[in-house]
Formats: structure tokens, C-alpha cells, sequence
């Protein structure tokens, strides 16, 4: 079974950078600059250093600033792109695809703000290449809330998981969901890439369109982390991260 996205960011071409997103309701240099202060305190007697860069041009050329991919720590380089809203998007070089949700849970507590994690892969079947399994996914975070241990606002998501399709939620609903899909025969039905759009155009948020990123005289910014390293890792093309990851 394969489950059509029309519409991804950059018609899909920078996944599996772009597979999953982070956003912070803050603006992009003080989103980088706050996130390099986390990064500093986490690696001061580690040896490495941070810097903090201005980027400019369009889209892709700022998500090029990430390359070449990587696996470990080696050239780990975190990437903070203006929008067209009170939105700042995040994405990093892990070969693997962003890992959001962690720094997005942290970054939400820390600056008391809400952030987000957005997930959208197509699922896919290609004779004789394997399956890309397809996923649906919004993680909403907010300021640690008294009594709870993790700072979940809302989670809702169906996924494929490595054959079978899972839906889940969690947290208060939002006014603007379309709850009675929830029970929708087809697992993969009850949280569609449709759904996930509007949603999040209710938060404010056209994540998958291209002009929705790099507005005019507006600069994105990248951190690069450089030091000593117990492992060399590896580093990627794009293209070897895709066909790695079965894209």
C-alpha cells in the first residue's frame, strides 16, 4: 500500500533532511543564539567549540550550508531558517534525517515558548529497493507544565511501523482538529498529510511550501561545532544519505 504526499517541501528532494522539522515560535538568531548557549554548557569540557554563521540566499542554498551529512559528532552543523511567520525552522546534518524532538522539547522548556515537531514521509514500495515506511507526525511542546514530567502540549501521529500501521494521540485537542477522522477504518486515514497541513496552517505554519522560508533581507543561521573527536564518523552527500536511507 503506498500513501501519496503531493505537495512536500521542495518536492521531497532535501529528505531525509527535511523528512522531519523542528520550529520554535522565536525569532532565527535568537532561537541560534540561544541553542548554541545550550550547546556550550553541554560541551564545556568536551574541547569543541561553536559558530554561530550568518546564511543568505534562498532556501536550498541555506540547507546546502549543512553539507556534507554526518554520522557521530563530527561537523554536527544545526541549521535555524526564518519564515513568513513568528515560526523559526530547524534542521541539523545528522545523515539519518533531523532528530527534533529532543531539542525541541528542551528549547520549549528552556525559553518558555512553544515548539514543534513535524514529520512527513511518504510510504513507499520500490521493486527491488526495499520499502521507505511512510509517517505522519505532530508533536506540539510548551513550557514545562507543573505536575507532568514531560512538556507535551499535544502529540498526534500514524505511522508505519516496519508493516503496520499505528495511530496515537495524546493531550488536550485542539479546536481546529478534525477529531471524528480519528476512527477512520484505515489506520493510516485517521492522521492524513492533509490533515497535518491544515493543522498546522492553523498554528500559523506553511512548512511545505518554499516561499514560506528566506523571506527578503532575512538571514538564516548555522552552527557548526568543530573539536576533537574520540570517532571520526562519516560524512555524506546528499545523494549517498538518500540511498542510504532507501529514498
Amino acid at each position: 500500500m503506498t500513501q501519496e504526499m503531493k505537495g512536500l517541501l521542495l518536492e521531497d528532494r532535501w529528505a531525509p533532511v527535511t523528512s522531519t522539522m523542528g520550529f520554535l515560535e522565536l525569532g532565527a538568531e535568537q532561537a541560534a543564539q540561544a541553542f548554541a548557549t545550550w550547546q556550550r554548557g553541554l560541551e564545556a569540557s568536551s574541547g569543541f567549540t561553536l559558530e554561530v554563521l550568518p546564511v543568505t540566499g534562498t532556501l536550498e542554498q541555506a540547507l546546502s550550508s549543512l553539507l556534507p551529512l554526518t554520522s557521530g559528532e563530527r561537523q554536527r552543523r544545526y541549521l535555524f531558517i526564518p519564515t513568513r511567520s513568528a515560526w523559526t525552522a530547524y534542521v541539523n546534518s545528522v545523515w539519518t534525517g533531523t532528530d527534533a524532538a529532543s531539542p525541541m522539547r528542551y528549547m520549549a522548556r528552556r525559553l518558555s515558548i512553544r515548539c514543534l515537531r513535524v514529520v512527513a514521509v511518504p510510504h513507499t514500495l520500490r521493486k527491488n529497493q526495499g520499502v521507505r515506511y511512510g509517517s505522519v507526525m505532530l508533536d506540539v511542546f510548551g513550557p514545562e507544565q507543573p505536575g507532568k514530567m514531560l512538556n507535551y502540549v499535544r502529540s498526534i501521529y500514524a505511522a508505519n511501523d516496519g508493516g503496520r500501521w499505528v495511530f496515537g494521540h495524546s493531550g488536550e485537542h485542539f479546536p481546529f482538529e478534525q477529531v471524528e477522522k480519528y476512527q477512520a477504518r484505515r489506520v493510516m486515514d485517521r492522521f492524513t498529510f492533509e490533515m497535518l497541513k491544515d493543522y498546522l496552517r492553523h498554528l500559523g505554519l506553511e512548512p511545505f511550501e518554499e516561499d514560506f522560508y528566506m523571506p527578503p533581507g532575512s538571514r538564516a543561521w548555522l552552527i557548526q561545532k568543530t573539536g576533537p573527536f574520540t570517532t571520526p564518523g562519516r560524512e555524506y552527500t546528499l545523494e549517498e544519505a538518500r540511498a542510504a536511507r532507501v529514498l
